[in-house]
């Protein structure tokens, strides 16, 4: 496969951001997605997850909580895909500006913006036919105690399913890989690879694990998105964050940088 990368800067913004396995993600504004993304490209990595979720098989009025949704492309994108209610719950953004970019949408019949933490989540025991998560999971479910709190809100067989920024492989010792150490941050030990993702599920007791697997190129992708980016935002933060992520990739090659993909069945 080729280096998904723009060969030049004057490629429509459109063009550099439309790729054959996103064919739902390409309907939706390259501007929108660009202005509203908090990390990788979330609506790709949605798109991707959604197959193993078996979202296109939840009956109309089912409910999904869609947990770190951030600015709720994620949310928009599962409501207008497969017209379900969603749950759009976040902790950093506040619920009338996503109230705001949700009606904008035309969901707003279908998707409820909710301001709260993971660990104090304002709803009852069986709520949700699915959860959920893209880019966020990372940051609260390495908890060996979360998983059997999560799932209570599923309804009995209920699937949850999460990609994450993740690890090739678990690095040995206490040392992050040599050649990406420059640019290691020590959040990144929330990084783990599919395996380990496995084995933190199944242990947990709380669902039987439906698929655990790498993204294939995924690297690639995340590139090419930190690319566009890094010259596109109008928010000087992120294309800084977005530049610094891109030579830690470029960097990386693959190697040991990507992205998983877990989802399980609630027993």
């Amino acid at each position: 496969m080729p280096d998904l990368v723009p060969s030049t800067s004057a490629t429509p913004l459109t063009d550099r951001v439309t790729l054959p396995r996103y064919p739902r993600s390409a309907g939706y504004d390259a501007r929108w997605t660009v202005e509203n993304q908090m990390g990788p490209n979330a609506l790709w990595l949605l798109e991707w997850l959604a197959p193993a979720l078996s979202l296109d098989t939840l009956p109309p009025g089912a409910r999904v909580l869609d947990l770190g949704c951030g600015r709720a492309m994620t949310s928009v994108f599962v409501a207008r895909e497969y017209g379900v209610q969603v749950a759009a719950c976040d902790l950093w953004i506040r619920p009338e500006e996503n109230a705001a970019r949700i009606a904008e949408a035309g969901v707003a019949d279908l998707v409820l913006p909710v301001h709260a933490e993971a660990h104090d989540l304002p709803f009852g025991e069986g709520t949700f036919d699915a959860i959920v998560s893209v880019d966020a999971y990372q940051y609260f479910g390495t908890d060996d105690l979360y998983l059997p709190s999560l799932t209570r809100l599923l309804k009995p067989g209920g699937r949850i399913g999460v990609v994450v920024p993740a690890l090739r492989e678990e690095p040995d010792g206490v040392e992050p890989p040599e050649h990406i150490a420059p640019w290691w941050e020590p959040d990144f030990w929330c990084f783990h690879s599919p395996a380990w993702w496995r084995r933190h599920w199944t242990r947990s007791g709380a669902v039987d694990v439906e698929t655990a697997d790498w993204l294939t190129d995924g690297w690639r992708e995340w590139l090419l998105w930190c690319e566009v980016v890094a010259e596109e935002s109008s928010d000087e933060w992120h294309v800084r964050m977005a530049g610094r992520s891109a030579e830690m990739l470029r960097a990386d090659r693959g190697r040991s940088l990507g992205f998983a993909r877990v989802v399980g069945r609630h027993r």
